[in-house]
């Protein structure tokens, strides 16, 4: 018969009442000098994710295993559990033969939630459950406070993402979105690598932000007495390393932006940023495309995934677009022929508020922005982005009214966004001017005059493409995660009163 603890008894319990219950039971242990807490080390020869690998391997051996303690069912003289480490879950068996009648008595003292160690023989059941026979456990730490009831396990989105550590315990299929994650990042770096580039790291605070359209966290330097910036992008810095003779490097990097938080933005969040000497926006649309593939057969084993029920390919060619034909093709509105008075005017009408005196490149962005992207399943390359929106990116040597950039789409989200870098210091120095005045209008997201940039680039840029991709949306994507909480093992949250 199953052995009715506080917790099972109990399930509506109050939380401060299992906690006494527990805190006696560590008092208890603590006056027999046996503190839990002062353990500093168990001897491991096995992991449950190991034994079940392998069991040939370990059939009838003895080993030594430790873990969580995840269940425990009494039935009188014998008792089954389960063990969770690193790597898996593994069944124990307890019996007071083995164990002896004192033994066993304090075994059954133990709580669903503490950390131990077994040791003991491994075999399997007659139903088939791999087990290790245990002959003599040790209680390593006490646990104090009760985990989430299994069956339901922890299901609050806010109270998972607040006490992480929880989620991990006790909803296995979170641990193995980070497992993959840290395969994804892996796989990153492997690539790149292979691919001749050098991974360098730019500092996080500066003196300017920039890089990007954002607004950017403030903190002061008390020693220089100055305000600095967390870095809104790792553009310039790298760039940077570009002009002094570097000709491939890239950054994982942590950015920092002070905007909104929704679905798919998180006030912090990790880019990879891949920068080239002598290759073009076509050059890294080429690296992009092998790049995702690389982590998708790493993460997943396949270039076929689902993501929220939509089935996407991997498999190439990806279509390049140009973002006048996506507007085209999916709006209807023509901005290669068509008046600009029409087009604004017909964009209005359609539930914008364009001022007349908008721009042909801002027009042409606000609506693809607005009534393109979320028809973008992809994979994707929308190409020849306006000069308006593009500060750092070169013009189209046929068309200045357009830039070298592109951004990758997939899943209607963006995942990329590349340039033919701009290396022109007069034009680089006219378009920080022009990200100046609109500040100067109230654009909180324009980016400030680097004059150092424009240095670096008169000393010289050679021809580069450069590309960024957040890491994050990559995990979603590969992860079927709808929310970028789901792959931020610690998301910001707003303080509780």
């Amino acid at each position: 018969m199953k052995e009715m603890t506080p917790e099972n008894a109990a399930p509506q319990q109050d939380v401060s009442e299992v906690r006494k219950v527990r805190l006696a039971k560590l008092a208890a242990l603590t006056a027999e000098g046996r503190d839990p807490f002062e353990i500093t080390t168990y001897d491991r020869t096995a992991t449950a994710g190991g034994i079940r690998a392998d069991y040939d391997a370990y059939e009838d051996k003895d080993v030594s295993v430790a873990g969580r303690l995840m269940s425990k069912r009494v039935m009188g003289k014998a008792s089954f559990g389960h063990i969770a480490d690193g790597d898996g879950e593994l069944q124990l068996y307890f019996s007071r033969d083995d164990m002896g009648a004192e033994n066993y008595q304090e075994f059954k003292k133990l709580d669903v939630g503490d950390i131990i160690g077994v040791k003991g023989k491994v075999f399997r059941t007659k139903t088939g459950e791999i087990t290790v026979h245990v002959k003599e456990y040790t209680l390593l730490v006490k646990s104090l406070l009760p985990l989430p009831e299994k069956y339901h396990g922890l299901k609050d989105p806010e109270l998972r993402y607040r006490q992480r550590y929880v989620d991990l315990i006790s909803n296995p299929g979170v641990k193995e979105i980070f497992v993959k994650r840290s395969k994804i990042v892996s796989a990153i770096r492997e690539y790149l690598d292979g691919q001749g580039f050098y991974e360098v790291e730019t500092p996080v605070l500066g003196t300017l932000a920039g890089g990007a359209n954002a607004r950017p966290f403030i903190t002061h330097h008390n020693t220089l007495d100055v305000d600095m910036y967390l870095r809104i992008a790792t553009e310039l810095n790298l760039k940077r390393c570009i002009v002094g003779g570097f000709d491939k490097v890239y950054e994982v990097g942590r950015i920092f932006r002070n905007e909104g938080m929704d679905p798919k933005h998180n006030p912090e969040f990790t880019t990879v940023e891949v920068y080239q000497a002598y290759t073009d926006y076509n050059g890294m649309m080429d690296l992009t495309e092998n790049l995702i593939r690389h982590c998708a057969m790493k993460a997943c084993g396949t270039l076929d995934i689902t993501y929220q029920g939509e089935k996407l390919s991997f498999a190439g060619p990806w279509e390049r677009l140009p973002m006048t034909e996506a507007v085209k093709r999916y709006v209807g509105m023509d901005f290669d022929s068509e008046p600009l008075g029409a087009l604004i005017a017909e964009a209005n009408a359609k539930g914008l508020e364009l001022p007349a005196d908008t721009t042909w490149g801002k027009a042409l962005y606000e609506v693809f922005d607005n009534f393109v992207e979320d028809k973008l399943t992809g994979p994707v390359f929308i190409t020849d982005y306006p000069v308006e929106v593009s500060p750092l990116a070169k013009k189209k040597p046929t068309d200045h009214r357009l830039t070298e950039r592109f951004e990758l789409f997939i899943a209607c989200k963006e995942l990329a966004n590349a340039f033919s870098e701009l290396n022109d210091p007069i034009d680089q120095r006219e378009r920080f001017a022009a990200q100046m005045e609109a500040k100067a209008k109230g654009d909180e997201e324009a980016q400030p005059y680097d004059e150092d940039f424009i240095t670096a680039l008169e000393y010289g840029m050679p021809p580069t493409g450069g590309m960024g991709m957040g890491v994050d949306r990559l995990v979603m994507l590969l992860t079927d995660s709808y929310t970028i909480r789901e792959v931020l093992l610690f998301p910001t949250m707003k303080p509780r009163a």
